[in-house]
């Protein structure tokens, strides 16, 4: 029987299910009828060994020379190079390639050490399998908190970071030290003559120790949080509802100097505190527009009557004026007299005199030769 072999195959060669050589490229003559048989294979890439026995395999040069193969330690990694380039990195375990058209090689890299990662190039551990490592991205603004096992070790500075977690448990910590804003929305708040109110307060704090605040504080954000509102509390709670009103400007300041007693405690620094909006109940608010309607109605009624009583003293200043000067007096029904003119459209005359006589007698003998001119 003959069995071609293609370019881009090996054969191996069996007798009685005995391995007996690999046999290259071309036409081969195969004696069934003694028992051998030939598996034939694709020479590229990786050996699917499984069900072969590869130590019988690797003891025959021909096998041997034509293919790569690694043995990866339970506590190493490989980085897997074909023909110098990254293809992947491999776990524990052995692996075969064949090595006749592409070049395999690879780089046994210990993981026991955790920090050993980031001195490797950032390509090798984009390569690594998942749960092998950790990666931690700080940002400019933030602090990591490097723990092995729970212990701390280190604080990370911004960048990118890479750390081994084979067989001791890394965590990092991300801590933000920027300066950040707190908010209290809807805080109900009883003031000293017991009006409740809603309160809607912000504050704003930095962290100034990391480390204090992740090692002494659990859940540091809600533990600042209920500080603020203890304190919002306290302060409220001393003044009555009037005379929180009016000093709404100055809680802000008051309730900052209470926080900042409690800075060391907290590891944070307070900057800035203040109120964004007090919401009154249903009927305080109603009460409220009802005083408000009222004294807005107030001042207008004392604006009315400061511009009456103006209006008043000018009509009494220009009748003293006309009683002085008689001129004046004349020249101001003139003035009038205009005015209904202009409201007349038309005005006829008879043959008597009696329009004439009366315009005579509004503005005299002398005028209305004037006019009648």
């Amino acid at each position: 029987m003959r069995v071609i072999i293609n370019e881009t195959e090996r054969g191996l060669l069996y007798k009685h299910g005995v391995f007996l050589r690999m046999l290259e490229p071309g036409r081969r003559r195969v004696r069934a009828a003694a028992g051998e048989s030939v598996v034939r294979l694709h020479a590229d890439g990786r050996l699917d060994f499984p069900e072969m026995n590869l130590p019988a395999l690797r003891r025959h040069a021909d096998f041997e020379k034509c293919v790569a193969i690694v043995e990866v330690p339970d506590d190493r990694l490989a980085v897997h190079f074909t023909d110098g380039r990254i293809t992947d990195m491999l776990k524990p375990g052995t692996y075969a390639y064949w090595n006749i058209y592409k070049k395999h090689t690879f780089e046994i890299i210990d993981i026991t050490e955790p920090g050993s990662a980031g001195k490797l190039p950032v390509l090798y551990m984009l390569n690594a399998p998942s749960g092998y490592y950790v990666q931690a991205d700080i940002s400019d603004g933030t602090v990591g908190l490097l723990f092995y096992n729970g212990v701390f070790q280190r604080t990370l500075g911004s960048g990118q970071h890479f750390f081994w977690n084979y067989n001791i448990k890394v965590t990092v910590h991300v801590v933000d030290t920027r300066l950040r804003q707190l908010d209290i929305p809807g805080q109900e708040i009883l003031t000293a003559d017991k009006v409740s109110l809603r309160i809607n307060f912000v504050c704003s704090y930095r962290v100034t120790d990391p480390m204090s605040v992740m090692a002494k504080l659990k859940d540091y954000k809600e533990q600042l949080h209920v500080l603020v509102q203890l304190a919002l509390r306290e302060l409220v709670g001393k003044y009555r509802f009037d005379e929180l009103l009016r000093q709404k400007d100055s809680i802000g300041g008051f309730a900052l100097q209470k926080l900042k007693e409690r800075e060391a405690e907290f590891f944070v620094e307070f900057t800035d505190a203040g109120v964004k909006d007090i919401i009154l109940p249903g009927e305080i608010r109603d009460i409220m527009n009802t005083v408000l309607v009222a004294e807005k109605s107030a001042q207008a009624s004392v604006i009315t009557r400061r511009e009456e009583i103006a209006a008043t003293k000018s009509l009494l200043d220009t009748a003293r004026l006309m009683d002085e000067n008689a001129t004046l007096y004349k020249l101001k029904e003139l003035e009038y007299i205009e005015r209904i003119c202009e409201k007349v459209g038309a005005i006829s005359l008879d043959a008597g005199t009696g329009i004439l006589k009366s315009l005579r007698e509004i503005v005299g003998g002398e005028n209305i030769k004037e006019m009648t001119q």
